[in-house]
């Protein structure tokens, strides 16, 4: 129990920082510090690329000498939790740094996006490799996922006081003394939570060496084994792995339909304040929008819980394939509907998110067993968790860029609203629809509305696609298990 805890907390400390900069980093550098359009762009792009490098380029300094390895590596597990207890007060450092400007708009723009994305991605990185590196067994991942999502649904309750600390037409002042206080909290947490992760683990390692337990090699800390590292010049480690990844199909067609998902689980994220105020308009309070807000980002965690019971039951790949056709669905009967029904816009705007959220949820499950499916397949005496997990977002995290970008620029398309001509205005993000005449408010109000349908329907529809392609599941998956975990089988 203690073990799910502590590695459970750590997403608690992630989300509660990582919810707000989803939500206001885009508004405050357009809003307050009013960054020119041109600057946004170069920005966005150099992000684009920093964001696309720094997880492959990672996860190749963590695990590049495990793929010399002709057995495995003592200690990998601590070797992460030690990048975890450094890397998480830095990544909360980095936090506090978007709301203040402290120099020129459009360099505090790509020094804040970059320091913080670097740091992000060594918590993410290191914290998803140990889901794949403390349990090969689906019901043991499936557990430790479960707590991730309890924690995650806790921290997610910054949103619900963040929505009412931002003080949309005043002084920020209140809003940077809640994000002062998020990072204390979440800083401290990080330094706790390794720190007892990695007392947990230690106390697991002498009682396994008192017993000579060989099953633990089945379930947690399968990672920890005798080393014996075979020198290859790295260069050629790196082509030759490079070449299996090209021929790993299953990879392949996962990256293809998770930088869609990411793509659209950001677009959510950043344009929901935009699908509150335009089209609930003053038919929910501000309190009201607050709470929905807060649930949408809560209420993904708490059904992650029930999807992962779905998931033992089911398989990943079934529960996945359902949350698709479920998000296709609802936007076709959305659009059918259209936007004149306040109540159910606001469910379908809260449904959108909690549904798409809750597949990326259940993905780092569908890494790991393509962790196992690269260990099996490559005959790989250690599996190469940080790195598989690095390499994945090589293609999808550009998605979390594309998101604001495309988004904006669709935006201006639907509704003909550049957002950076509107400048002079506090909230520029948005247009004052009271002070347009009633026919030009209704016409950017149904180009909003399409944006909110139609990025769903063409994302589900790729998704779908892709994913039938996808064959690690069934009788493939069981094979791959059964000789990770030590079984010996010839056929899949």
């Amino acid at each position: 129990m203690a073990l799910e805890v502590w590695y459970g907390s750590l997403a608690l400390f992630t989300s509660i920082l990582h919810n707000v900069f989803l939500l206001y980093h885009v508004e405050v550098f357009v809003s307050i510090y009013k960054i020119d359009k041109t600057s946004f762009w170069v920005g966005e792009t150099i992000f684009l690329i920093w964001n696309s490098v720094n997880d492959p380029l990672f996860g190749w300094l963590s695990d590049r000498k495990f793929l010399n390895s002709k057995s495995g590596e003592p200690g990998v597990v601590f070797r992460r939790m030690s990048a975890l207890s450094w890397n998480g007060p830095f990544f909360c450092l980095s936090f506090l740094a978007f709301w203040i400007s402290w120099t020129n708009p459009s360099i505090q723009f790509v020094i804040c996006l970059c320091l913080y994305d670097g740091f992000l991605t060594m918590v993410d990185l290191h914290h998803s490799a140990l889901l794949a590196d403390l349990a090969v067994s689906a019901n043991a991942r499936t557990t430790l996922n479960s707590y991730c999502s309890i924690f995650s649904a806790v921290g997610s309750l910054s949103v619900f006081i963040s929505y009412v600390a931002w003080d949309r037409g005043g002084s920020k002042t209140t809003f940077r003394v809640f994000c002062v206080a998020l990072t204390i909290i979440s800083l401290v947490g990080f330094t706790v939570g390794t720190r007892m992760l990695k007392k947990y683990c230690n106390t697991r390692i002498e009682l396994r060496a008192k017993k000579h337990d060989e099953d633990s090699q089945k379930g947690l800390l399968a990672a920890i084994v005798p080393d014996d590292v075979a020198h290859l010049p790295e260069r050629a480690v790196l082509k030759t792995f490079v070449k299996q990844l090209l021929s790993h199909r299953n990879f392949g067609w996962f990256a293809a339909m998770n930088l869609v998902q990411v793509f659209h689980c950001h677009f959510n994220s950043n344009f929901f304040p935009l699908f509150l105020d335009h089209l609930l308009g003053d038919a929910i309070s501000q309190t009201g929008c607050s709470v929905l807000l807060g649930i949408s980002f809560i209420a993904p965690h708490i059904n992650n819980l029930y999807f992962l019971t779905l998931c033992r039951r089911m398989g990943v790949y079934a529960v996945i394939r359902m949350l698709f056709f479920i998000k296709l669905i609802l936007a076709i009967v959305m659009l059918l509907l259209g936007p004149s029904s306040i109540w159910l816009l606001a469910i379908f705007i809260a449904s959108n998110r909690v549904f798409t959220e809750g597949t990326c949820k259940l993905l780092n499950l569908v890494i790991s067993d393509l962790v196992d499916e690269d260990f099996v397949i490559h005959g790989r005496k250690q599996a190469v968790s940080a790195l598989m997990f690095g390499t994945s977002a090589l293609v999808s995290k550009p998605g979390q860029t594309l998101a604001p970008l495309l988004g904006m620029w669709l935006l201006s398309v639907q509704t003909g609203h550049d957002i950076f001509q509107s400048g002079n205005a506090d909230g520029s993000i948005k247009l004052n629809l009271k002070e347009m005449d009633t026919v030009a408010a209704e016409a950017y109000r149904m180009g909003v509305f399409s944006l909110l349908i139609y990025i769903p329907v063409a994302c589900a529809i790729f998704q779908l696609f892709a994913w039938s392609h996808f064959t690690l599941h069934g009788r493939r998956l069981h094979w791959v298990k059964s000789v990770r975990a030590g079984a010996t089988s010839d056929t899949v």
